[in-house]
């Protein structure tokens, strides 16, 4: 994290320069057993946006500003959840923290992701991101959470620094059918 300051501080300096409103973007999100967190990211949208709204499907979102494309392209806006890990709400792998609303239309089998906490990169973000569905990124944080060990780890933390250099599937291509409250669509990742 120290290391990582210098970052920080340049990232602020361009999200405050570019655009009005603070450099931080928080919201809850369902952690570990349910337990709704504080969740952090770099803010990458225009302030006037719908917090809840439907997440952008390509870089040219009017909703975007020009620094927070760049952030989202190269995954840096999720840079502050490294405060969420060392606060203890996430670790760096695990499912992606979704809204805590969002709980009440996930099945039995779906709400499984809820007993481990969740993390920076997850099966999910190296098996397609936002090419997949979301009911198809439920399926894959299932399945870390039934296989998870230290060697799956290992093998998704490499896999995400490659797709994050790759700059693929960022934005959401594929919709479900699924309607879900508040956040429909819209994890923002």
């Amino acid at each position: 994290m120290v290391l990582l300051l210098p970052v920080f501080a340049v990232i602020i300096i361009a999200i405050r320069v570019s655009s009005k409103g603070s450099a931080l973007f928080k919201q809850q999100r369902a952690g570990k057993d349910g337990t709704p967190f504080m969740f952090y990211k770099f803010r990458t949208m225009k302030l006037d946006v719908e917090p809840f709204g439907p997440s952008p499907k390509s870089g040219d979102d009017p909703r975007l500003t020009r620094t927070g494309k760049f952030l989202r392209e190269y995954s840096l806006d999720e840079l502050p959840q490294l405060f969420n890990v060392l606060k203890g709400d996430m670790s760096i792998v695990g499912p992606r923290p979704l809204y805590v609303s969002q709980m009440a239309e996930w099945n039995e089998r779906q709400k499984k992701r809820l007993l481990v906490k969740p993390g920076l990169t997850g099966l999910a973000q190296i098996s397609g991101r936002g090419e997949l569905t979301r009911e198809e990124k439920l399926e894959l944080d299932v399945k870390y959470v039934e296989t998870a060990n230290f060697w799956t780890d290992i093998k998704i933390i490499p896999a995400t620094v490659i797709q994050v250099l790759r700059r693929k599937s960022i934005y959401e291509k594929k919709y479900s059918q699924t309607k879900y409250t508040r956040g429909e669509n819209s994890n923002r990742e």
